[in-house]
């Protein structure tokens, strides 16, 4: 069943020894991964399925990495310090492909590295509790409708298993806030972000897929999609969406949201 949900950024300056004197302005967004982390570890699920905008992305495949166990550095990054390991849950991600082998387009890959999409929320919410399986799961480029048809089908994964599972969105905001944003500023950025947190506040599909596109294109956002993915597995179930916190100390929008399931 799935007892847990919540939407996380995942810029790598939030791991202290690449952040250093930077990790002091991300303070609201770190403080949100406490109560994240405190919230998840009550809940108490066997396995955190994470939908990821970064690593290995198809135009037309969810992209989900079977491979048994996981490892996850920051190299890229100039940290050659910090490493976290991981175990699949393979039945879960044999469950999801088998129901849904001629309706949706499920790509199954092997590898041993996490993206940083999955890697840098993993850090803050697995502190407490090392043991938790994991599913890193790429979006895809089709449709924001088949976005949701994806999560309903987690959903429906998650509820045929005799087990608790956790479903994280991994996806910054709007890249362009700021004038020293990494895309350059656009005075659309934050009505990006605004009309998103409010469409996840008011339980609105509807408003994500409809977006005007052109919003989303000045927005330069990459947790969209992950967003809609997780919409669609929490579709018809009582809940509300709280903000823990949003911030942009770097151009870049920051949410940490908790769905808090009844």
């Amino acid at each position: 069943m799935l007892v847990f949900a919540g939407v996380v950024p995942h810029p790598p300056l939030l791991i202290p020894t690449i952040g250093k004197e930077n990790i002091d302005k991300l303070k609201k967004t770190i403080r949100a991964f406490d109560i994240l982390e405190e919230d998840l570890n009550e809940a108490d699920p066997d396995t955190i399925i994470v939908i990821s905008p970064h690593g290995e992305l198809s135009p037309d495949n969810f992209i989900i990495n079977t491979n048994e166990n996981y490892v996850s550095n920051f190299h890229d990054f100039g940290d050659f310090s910090t490493e976290l390991k991981f175990k699949s849950d393979l039945q879960f991600i044999n469950q999801l492909k088998s129901q849904n082998e001629t309706t949706l387009p499920i790509q199954l890959t092997y590898d041993e590295n996490l993206d940083h999409g999955v890697a840098v929320p993993l850090y803050y919410l697995t502190r407490k509790n090392k043991n938790r399986r994991i599913v890193p799961i790429n979006y895809c480029f089709s449709s924001y409708e088949q976005q949701v048809e994806f999560g309903e089908a987690l959903k429906e994964a998650c509820f045929s298993l005799e087990k608790k599972y956790a479903i994280i969105a991994s996806g910054d905001l709007s890249h362009r806030l700021s004038k020293n944003a990494p895309s350059g500023f656009s005075p659309k950025a934050k009505e990006f972000d605004k009309k998103l947190i409010q469409a996840l506040k008011k339980k609105s599909v509807d408003s994500l897929i409809g977006m005007d596109q052109g919003l989303i294109e000045e927005a330069g956002e990459c947790g969209l999609r992950s967003i809609l993915v997780l919409m669609g597995a929490i579709k018809n179930m009582n809940y509300d969406f709280q903000v823990l916190s949003y911030e942009s100390p770097f151009g870049v929008g920051y949410l940490v949201g908790e769905v808090k399931l009844k």
